[in-house]
């Protein structure tokens, strides 16, 4: 199993979209690459993520990404949906150096690659989230979620 960690907005919606996808294995909602190991105040630069755990024989990072496109404004810098903040920002984090190069290469071959807003570094740290924030969206279905339904529900 190889790991990532998709920021795309709120991680409500996020996680409800990726652990729907072939080749997930699991996900945990959680911050990735703020400046402290808490999750006090404004999140300290935090940005929303969701651990991904794949399995890299039947999903691949580029088909990955590709869905994972599908769920955000790769354009918008620190908004998606309603949300407006550094901790809505979309990015790609990985420890694997080999991630981030497959990353920067899917944004590279792509023609608007000028425009994009995406995030791909290291990993700096991760903290899981509290338990209310895991699988939110499978607990409370109402909750606001910048996701259109029909793509959180296209590939179930």
């Amino acid at each position: 199993m190889e790991t990532v960690y998709f920021a795309g907005g709120c991680l409500w919606g996020v996680q409800a979209f990726i652990r729907t996808l072939p080749g997930v294995v699991k996900t945990e909602a959680g911050r990735a690459n703020g400046s402290s190991q808490s999750l006090e105040g404004d999140y300290d630069g935090f940005s929303e993520c969701v651990k991904t755990e794949f399995d890299p024989k039947i999903v691949t990072l580029s088909d990955l990404m590709t869905y994972f496109f599908e769920i955000i404004d790769p354009y918008s810098l620190n908004k998606q949906g309603q949300d407006v903040g550094l901790r809505y920002r979309t990015g790609l984090y990985s420890e694997d150096p080999k991630h981030l190069k497959e990353a920067l290469a899917f944004i590279d071959k792509r023609n608007d690659k000028d425009a994009i807003v995406v995030e791909i570094l290291p990993l700096t740290n991760y903290v899981k989230s509290a338990e209310e924030h895991q699988d939110r969206l499978e607990r409370c279905p109402d909750d606001y979620c910048h996701i259109p339904e029909e793509l959180l529900n296209k590939y179930k």
